[in-house]
């Protein structure tokens, strides 16, 4: 019989539907290989971006030349522009604000193609690539919470055409916002909600639960948890958390940077390897940047916790879903973790 779980953070029910129970093999349609005639993202095009906002470059070349390991750039089309006033106003009962916030592309390597002829990913990053990643997210977060127009930062990863990515080239995106998003929001709440309740961090509880049972554990190194969520929204739905209560991924050490790269590379290798390398979405929630006002709650520093959501692109969302708020996902977070554990890379 389907099961009806709710999320113990922002209240959300899924539905786990046992009877239409899938198997990883029904999942395996894996990334189709996108060609481009030209990728602006290769060494040697650096010209054909908007110029740099950061680079690791380990030598002395020039900013906008070859010889970088990682590059970030404005978005050419940006959701949001970061020049500007956000002229807060109201239509009537409508409100409105200017489109100011800031849209950058991380782009994560010079490779483009890896030794098989497919598209570069996480997979294939050495331990280095990846701390280099990470290393400049922390970087970019701390320059952008400078601004004080921006509420909020959101690092997020599209990966194949059906998570919504329109280059191949592996890069990952970044938008500071000057609202907290709804879905950020429920999470803050929901996460405030429990600590007045209970005292306690809602995800230092999952985390400590998750560990007890062990039913829904993927992998776990001595910073970090991976996890099925009890209620996922999709099969295969993971997230990572780090064990040292935290509400700023900013703040993560350099210890933590490489076991979080370390951990990261574990889980895609699985994804790749056990779903045939799907399309996917990861997502960093952290908490949002805080300006001192008047009536701003004082526990987020207590009851928030920074973590990545993981989301491969295996199911497709119908009307129900958009009707209702609920999510239908055939594969029970417990054979999901089960089988992704079993995997060895």
């Amino acid at each position: 019989m389907s099961e009806l779980r709710k999320d113990p953070i922002i209240g959300r029910w899924v539905v786990i539907a046992t009877e239409r129970k899938f198997r990883p093999s029904d999942f395996s349609v894996p990334v189709e290989v996108q060609t481009e005639a030209f990728c602006p993202f290769c060494p040697g095009n650096e010209d054909k971006t908007p110029p740099e906002i950061f680079a690791i470059r380990p030598g002395s070349s020039s900013p906008n030349t070859q010889g970088w390991e990682v590059r970030v750039v404005p978005n050419k089309f940006p959701a949001l522009r970061i020049e500007g006033d956000l002229n807060r106003r109201g239509m009537g009962m409508y409100d409105m604000m200017n489109g100011i916030g800031a849209h950058e592309v991380i782009i994560e390597t010079p490779e483009h193609k890896n030794a098989n002829g497919g598209n570069v990913d996480i997979k294939d990053y050495s331990l280095k690539t990846m701390v280099n990643i990470i290393e400049t997210y922390q970087i970019r977060c701390i320059d952008l919470k400078k601004d004080t127009r921006f509420r909020y930062i959101l690092v997020f990863k599209n990966y194949g055409k059906e998570a919504g990515a329109s280059l191949s080239h592996p890069h990952s995106q970044l938008i500071a916002t000057p609202v907290v998003p709804k879905r950020v929001k429920e999470e803050l709440m929901g996460s405030k909600w429990y600590y007045e309740y209970k005292e306690r961090c809602v995800w230092c509880d999952i985390i400590n639960q998750e560990i007890d049972s062990g039913k829904r554990i993927v992998h776990q190194n001595e910073s970090f948890i991976v996890i099925a969520p009890f209620a996922s929204r999709s099969p295969f739905e993971l997230s990572i958390l780090p064990l040292r209560h935290s509400p700023d991924f900013d703040v993560i050490t350099p210890k933590e940077k490489e076991l979080l790269a370390e951990i990261m590379l574990v889980i895609f290798k699985k994804l790749s390897k056990g779903l045939n390398n799907p399309s996917y979405n990861f997502m960093l929630h952290t908490a949002p940047a805080r300006y001192p006002r008047p009536g701003y709650w004082q526990t987020i520093e207590k009851d928030y916790h920074w973590h990545i959501e993981i989301m491969p692109r295996l199911v497709k969302q119908g009307g129900f879903e958009w009707g209702t708020g609920f999510y239908i996902n055939p594969t029970p977070p417990e054979e999901a973790a089960e089988f992704l554990k079993s995997l060895n890379i």
